[in-house]
């Protein structure tokens, strides 16, 4: 059947029943063929080719709102973050939108920061925007949700809410094991703030390998930082209140990347060297960890793969209702790079004269 030649105006919007117009075909079809619903893989692949090209030719752009109204679905998730921009929230992100590019989905993305009526304003901001499922990131989920919400770093069981967690065991037993087999005894901790959703579970397996590891865990060698800047600003004032303490140490332990290279500048400005006098282990394993000076020994989350995890567990649940997994394990890996090393004889005598001059000075 020969082609129907359309007349449109230069800025009308062609519509379906045009293109089926134009193919000679029933909108019907076309749509199925444009939608690659499962009806089209009966049609000869010689009338897909023809609609598909009749599409391009005419520049056909789908109307999302009609197709809502159709289907009863708007095909878009609402992605909750603490912060927008920050190391570990953006690798998650990307792998979010990654998964959801391939499947056909768009996603709206708010940002808390950790402002408890904020968070409950946008969660019903996007639901009002009809998303048909969660994906929270580092937020703490304290009650069941309205939709189907994946958690990444999530910890609490609660109805609807599936949780991806990291083996924090794991990755301490890496990181610590790492440290006392390169000999090192005196050990500095900084631990995570309240409002990371990690934190608390991060530093109670912390403790239990300590304590398997008869590595001490001692207060005037551990801080709790506390603040909601993701960057390495933050780490830095608490790794001078550390210093300053004179307390003699050879590693520190840090909840993460960013407060690992605040202190890494920290220790530098102190006049120590990293790892020669003070080695230093991060945990995330962000981009910037590979780069800084020395480039950073990390427990490493696969941050991107969670987020496609994270994605694609929310897709599934959303489109085959029932049973589903309240939680999804993800194994760390361990980075060795060049922030650790074995220390020196003698470098607890050394650093503690150096830490009281830096303290006094």
């Amino acid at each position: 059947m020969p082609s129907r030649r359309l007349k449109t105006k230069k800025n009308l919007a062609v519509t379906l029943k045009a293109v089926a117009d134009h193919v000679g075909f029933t909108p019907g079809t076309v749509s199925a063929v444009l939608n690659n619903s499962a009806a089209s893989h009966s049609f000869p692949q010689r009338t897909k080719d023809r609609i598909l090209a009749a599409a391009r030719e005419l520049n056909y752009r789908p109307n999302f709102f009609a197709r809502t109204l159709r289907v009863k679905r708007t095909f878009t998730i609402g992605v909750i973050t603490e912060e927008i921009g920050d190391a570990y929230g953006s690798m998650v992100i990307s792998g979010i939108e990654k998964h959801l590019r391939q499947r056909g989905f768009f996603f709206l993305t708010v940002a808390h920061r950790h402002d408890a009526k904020l968070l409950e304003s946008y969660s019903h901001l996007l639901l009002e925007r009809g998303v048909e499922g969660f994906i929270t990131v580092d937020t703490s989920v304290t009650q069941a949700p309205a939709l189907p919400l994946v958690a990444v770093a999530g910890h609490k069981k609660l109805k609807g809410v599936t949780n991806i967690v990291l083996d924090h065991r794991t990755a301490a037993l890496m990181a610590l094991k790492h440290l006392k087999e390169l000999g090192h005894k005196e050990i500095a901790f900084m631990k995570g703030p309240a409002s990371s959703s990690d934190s608390e579970d991060r530093w109670k397996s912390i403790g239990q390998v300590c304590r398997l590891l008869n590595i001490p865990v001692r207060p005037e060698l551990t801080l709790k930082v506390e603040g909601d800047t993701a960057s390495p600003e933050l780490g830095y004032p608490y790794a001078k209140q550390l210093l300053s303490r004179g307390e003699p140490f050879t590693a520190l332990f840090a909840y993460n990347d960013s407060l690992a290279i605040g202190a890494i500048r920290a220790i530098h400005e102190a006049g120590l060297r990293v790892p020669e006098d003070i080695s230093v282990v991060g945990f995330d394993d962000i981009v910037s960890a590979a780069y800084c000076i020395p480039p950073l020994t990390t427990v490493r989350q696969p941050l991107e793969k969670m987020g496609e995890i994270a994605a694609r567990t929310l897709l599934d649940r959303i489109e085959n209702s029932g049973d589903y997994s309240t939680e999804i394990a993800i194994e760390p890996e361990f980075v060795v790079r060049r922030s650790t090393a074995r220390p020196r004889a003698q470098l607890l005598r050394v650093n503690k004269e150096k830490l009281l001059v830096s303290a006094k000075a």
